[in-house]
């Protein structure tokens, strides 16, 4: 029996009926990104981008790591085209980047513009291409336990799918270089500092807490937030002034919302309460 027919390279439930779970499950291999894991990842982002139900994503996995990378073992799961192994020009190189691995910077960049919540959660060893595809999600969570690490620099090249641009537009050059350049890897608690991860956690209980933070999640405005995951990208890439205008763009669709004069209403009859959150 083969290892794909054994166990699907990721499992996917649905918690509390608005939160999509997707699994990274392969223990074995370290949670090595295979090409079915990717083909089952995309179905996922597409089911939450497409089901109006469901209102937040959680990534996670079980073993020893939260992912060791690209399969780049070899077999029929290497996450690389054969015709690309052994790249002959730097045109090929750049093909295999642009186009190949999977499909890795299309599903990346779709994680980026799904107006949905995406949570990843980091309970072990989060490294290279677990950790450019965490750096798509909006929110990254961290048990005491998990480490961060671009080993790609032992081999004399960088991140392919994007993690250099989008470390660097995280957490700075500062630290860009330091996973980067130097080849460091980073513990959570340094994670947090650099501002990769939001939040540490205990390593007792970190699931149900990454789960509470999605249920959190769930029950904001959708419209909010999916219009805040826009703006906020914008933003990053302009002015003050400019910024300032995609706020009122942004605004000025929301403050149409019925739901904005309810919301309102009830927040300020709550105003001067003490908060169970």
């Amino acid at each position: 029996m083969t290892e794909q027919a054994e166990a699907p390279h990721l499992l996917t439930e649905i918690v509390d009926g608005s939160i999509l779970v997707a699994t990274l499950n392969r223990p074995d291999k370290l949670n090595a990104i295979s090409r079915q894991m990717m083909d089952l990842l995309t179905q996922a982002v597409l089911q939450l981008r497409d089901t109006p139900e469901l209102k937040v994503m959680l990534i996670r996995s079980a073993g020893r790591y939260f992912s060791s990378g690209a399969d780049l073992r070899g077999g029929d799961q290497n996450i690389v085209s054969t015709a690309y192994q052994r790249p002959t020009s730097a045109r090929a190189i750049r093909e295999n980047h642009r186009l190949n691995l999977n499909n890795m910077q299309q599903l990346w960049d779709e994680m980026e513009h799904v107006e949905k919540p995406i949570v990843v959660a980091h309970h072990a060893m989060c490294v290279g291409g677990g950790l450019e595809l965490s750096l798509s999600c909006d929110f990254r969570l961290a048990a005491k336990s998990a480490g961060y690490a671009f080993p790609e620099g032992l081999f004399g090249v960088l991140p392919a799918s994007s993690g250099v641009s989008r470390l660097t537009r995280l957490c700075g050059p500062h630290w860009a270089r330091w996973l980067i350049m130097a080849n460091k890897k980073a513990d959570a608690d340094m994670a947090f500092t650099m501002g990769l991860v939001h939040q540490v956690y205990p390593d007792e209980g970190f699931q149900e807490e990454a789960l509470d933070f999605c249920r959190h999640l769930a029950k904001q405005n959708g419209e909010q937030m999916g219009a805040a995951k826009v703006a906020i990208e914008l933003c990053a890439d302009v002015g003050r002034d400019q910024g300032r205008n995609i706020e009122r763009m942004a605004n000025s669709a929301l403050m149409l919302n019925p739901d904005y004069i309810k919301g309102m209403e009830e927040y300020l009859k709550g105003v001067g309460r003490k908060s169970k959150n």
